[in-house]
């Protein structure tokens, strides 16, 4: 059985400060949860301190971006050996903020999960169309461009160090999310697509989480879909309480 995975994606917000309230107020309220796997992705600055915080607790932690090299002259970027140093087990990568924002290829998402995964961190591989997309009946080409030439090749790459998150763009931060069919049915097409590429057993073992304007009010439909197997919270991640009804509310859909 595949364990539900529930992450916060903080993106740009929140000081050291404000990370450790919040992680030391999450702690106490998610710590009955033991059917979910949390992780909690804050920015650079505060990766250190939330993870030395969270150090006795099962809730984890990623990084929000990674560069491929292992170290250079590339200013401002972070190696994979960095964010395990400081913390991290997990990485999240092909954010569609950052293909959309930063130009980011399928060619440089391969290359971050190869370096993610050549250190033993756990990619969170984001896949996704556009509302023009959608609209053009493309979302299936769509996801397979992207898995296709963000995994072929990647033989090494074990099940346990990939995750699979389906964030259709036009639900994010845009208060729509994809109804509970929509997800199940991208959800569904990215599981068979990973049995082509990396094998049934592979495809079968690996979590697919969904990403685009998750709610406490929404996320009970979406996580009890057969294919659905948790979520990538970005807005409502950013207060304790809100996530840790989306994980109790995950959480009742296991048991």
């Amino acid at each position: 059985m595949r364990v539900p995975f529930v992450a916060a994606n903080w993106k740009m917000n929140k000081t050291v400060h404000e990370a450790l309230a919040y992680v030391e107020e999450l702690r106490e309220k998610v710590s009955d949860f033991n059917e979910v796997e949390i992780v909690i992705a804050p920015p650079f600055t505060a990766l250190h301190a939330v993870a030395s915080s969270l150090a006795d607790t099962r809730i984890g932690v990623s990084g929000q971006d990674l560069h491929w090299k292992p170290k250079g002259a590339f200013t401002g970027e972070i190696s994979a050996n960095m964010l395990k140093e400081a913390g991290a087990k997990y990485v999240i990568i092909g954010h569609s903020e950052r293909r959309h924002l930063f130009d980011e290829s399928n060619e440089s998402v391969k290359s971050k999960i190869q370096a993610a995964s050549d250190v033993e961190l756990i990619s969170i591989l984001c896949v996704g169309e556009t509302l023009a997309e959608r609209e053009a009946k493309q979302t299936f080409e769509i996801l397979n461009k992207q898995l296709t030439e963000g995994l072929t090749g990647l033989h090494t790459l074990k099940s346990d160090r990939l995750i699979v998150a389906y964030e259709p763009i036009w639900a994010i931060g845009t208060g729509y999310n994809a109804t509970p069919e929509q997800a199940q049915a991208a959800h569904a097409y990215i599981r068979s697509h990973l049995a082509k590429i990396l094998g049934e057993v592979y495809a079968e073992n690996c979590r697919i989480i969904y990403g685009g304007s998750v709610k406490p009010t929404n996320v009970d439909k979406l996580c009890v879909q057969v294919d659905v197997d948790g979520s990538l919270v970005g807005g409502s991640s950013l207060e304790a309480n809100s996530f840790a009804e989306i994980v109790a509310r995950s959480h009742s859909a296991t048991v």
